[in-house]
């Protein structure tokens, strides 16, 4: 066999020796693997079966394990498991400015502006249920990405929009001032209702242009993962029930588990907490 298949005897004899060692459970590098490979499918399952290579690599080396993300990617490929990606975007059809609102684009986006509590952004999406449509709307801080209010209704209206925003100020509590409340055109964002309480909790109103879906993209974004990687993978049967899942899911999950590749891999309760500290180092030096 060896001389039909041009393998040497000694490399024949080395190939029978790591069996037996491999067997006898004496092969480092097979029980480094096994062991690499049990837990990435623990985090994998803890992540409900959407991380990929790179967030599993990020809570591998919180555990100690110096492992590269080419390895973790091969070592899921072997054991077929795979992360969820987000649908691919698509460019919705500019229809043009529409004057049914005077209120300015105050971000022009620039989402991100290096600083918690600078720009909140904001935006309603329909989740389907055998009850029928249920509308939520939720409220992000647009530098850390912590959800920071959320509201569901039978009805997209205004009040949904309230109630959204009404949660994130409770748990912001005292706010810099001008904090900018960034949303779409629609009329749920742009009433005089919406005004009125964005006056009194001291928020700047600002809106994209009209059919510009990319004046809004972060909170486009957000409506893909929460979708692709939560809700259209089960069925609802009640908007109860998809209300409270869907609340656990934004709270528990994306706000202190899920990490973000734009915010040091971590999760946006983590980021916010380490932005915190650092804040308090400074202040302890200066």
């Amino acid at each position: 066999m060896s001389r039909l298949l041009e393998v040497s005897r000694s490399c024949y004899y080395d190939w029978e020796k790591k069996q037996e060692r491999i067997l006898a459970g004496e092969d480092e590098k097979t029980n480094y693997y096994q062991l690499l490979d049990a837990e990435i499918y623990r985090l994998w399952e803890a992540s409900d079966g959407t991380y990929g290579a790179p967030r599993i690599t990020a809570d591998l080396a919180d555990l100690g394990y110096s492992v590269d993300k080419k390895t973790v990617a091969k070592r899921m490929k072997y054991m077929a498991i795979e992360g969820i990606s987000p649908r691919k975007f698509k460019r919705s059809k500019k229809i043009g400015d529409s004057p049914t609102s005077s209120l300015p684009d105050l971000v022009k986006r620039k989402f991100d502006q290096g600083a918690m509590d600078k720009v909140w952004l904001s935006d309603i999406t329909q989740l389907p249920t055998a009850e029928g449509p249920l509308y939520l709307c939720a409220v992000r801080d647009g530098h850390s990405r912590r959800t920071l209010g959320f509201a569901f209704s039978e009805i997209q209206d205004t009040n949904l929009v309230e109630r959204a925003l009404r949660m994130a100020y409770v748990l912001r509590g005292v706010l810099p001032k001008e904090v900018i409340f960034h949303a779409d055109r629609g009329t749920q964002f742009t009433s005089d209702q919406m005004h009125q309480v964005c006056k009194e909790l001291g928020i700047k109103q600002s809106v994209g242009r009209t059919g510009v879906c990319f004046d809004n993209a972060m909170a486009e974004s957000f409506w893909s993962t929460l979708k692709t990687e939560f809700y259209y993978r089960r069925k609802w049967m009640s908007r109860r029930e998809a209300a409270k899942g869907t609340a656990r899911w934004m709270e528990e999950f994306y706000n202190r588990k899920r990490r973000h590749s734009s915010i040091k891999m971590l999760s946006p309760v983590n980021y916010e907490k380490l932005i915190n500290s650092n804040q308090g180092n400074t202040q302890k030096v200066s």
